[in-house]
């Protein structure tokens, strides 16, 4: 089977092109295609950082852009590496304006609802990933909600919930006999909410994930009794900082997000009243 590498790139979100290309490439079962998303490239400047990226797995390049100077940049890239590109939507762009006898807007993502809350949730969801599990720590500053807890208390499944709402969430685990990282130790004004699980879950959930990874060696990983030393410790730590902390025990993810928004509005209320004060 014939494999290739399929960049993606689109100055919205990149839905109306990944359903095109999933589309065609119906129509070549044995092709495996190995696709690389490139949503939201809004300036020329964008474009230009990302073309190494393609140059460590050249391929086919397809795009939806409507800004001609982002697209001057990307086919000029593609000519210069004689990498093959395809314009999925200007050839029926210029079809219509002929027919309409009218000049297209040339803007990006119309077929969306673009406001400041649509922005939000983006810029949310792409500092949230970034930040996941403790990376990229000197970015905590910006964060509007950081997730503290030991492995397996949900943090990064309910950060991508808070994300999808517009909030910047950040998490950073707590690791045994390790102390927090200085970025957490000395932010002040932050919101922080430690995230804690039973021992029986966690023992459950982190046997569940050494199958998974085809570990089925015992370690104080899933050792019942290091597991309990691990919450209570992580639970004195949250206690030592004044951090409110949220049981995922028997909560969803919904529920859990629903305790934290509720949290971060009295916090906020709190922040906004001494100020005031």
């Amino acid at each position: 089977m014939k494999e290739i590498h399929l960049h993606l790139v689109s100055d919205a979100t990149g839905d109306t092109l990944e359903q095109v290309a999933k589309a065609a490439l119906a129509q070549f079962p044995e092709i495996k295609t190995i696709k690389h998303y490139w949503p939201m490239i809004r300036t020329a400047r964008h474009m230009e950082r990302i073309i190494p990226e393609f140059e460590e797995k050249p391929g086919i390049v397809m795009f939806t852009l409507v800004n001609q100077d982002i697209e001057d940049v990307l086919i000029q890239s593609c000519e210069e590496n004689n990498w093959p590109y395809i314009s999925v939507l200007h050839g029926i762009i210029r079809e219509l304006g002929l027919h309409l006898g009218q000049k297209s807007i040339a803007r990006p993502g119309l077929q969306h609802k673009m406001n400041d809350e649509y922005f939000a949730r983006i810029d949310a969801m792409q500092y949230t990933m970034i930040h996941d599990d403790g990376q990229c720590l000197e970015g905590l500053k910006d964060a509007d909600i950081i997730l503290v807890g030991i492995s397996r208390t949900s943090k990064t499944p309910t950060c991508i919930y808070l994300a999808n709402k517009g909030m910047k969430t950040a998490n950073v685990p707590i690791v045994p006999n390790q102390p927090l990282p200085r970025e957490l130790n000395d932010i002040k004004g932050k919101f922080v909410v430690g995230l804690i699980n039973s021992v029986d879950r966690l023992v459950q959930i982190r046997r569940n994930r050494l199958l998974s990874l085809n570990e089925e060696k015992e370690t104080t990983y899933v050792d019942e009794e290091s597991i309990k030393k691990e919450v209570q410790q992580a639970q004195r730590l949250m206690s030592d900082r004044g951090w409110p902390v949220i049981n995922v025990t028997r909560r969803s993810i919904e529920e859990t997000a629903g305790a934290i928004m509720k949290l971060k509005y009295k916090f906020d209320d709190d922040k906004e009243k001494s100020a005031d004060a």
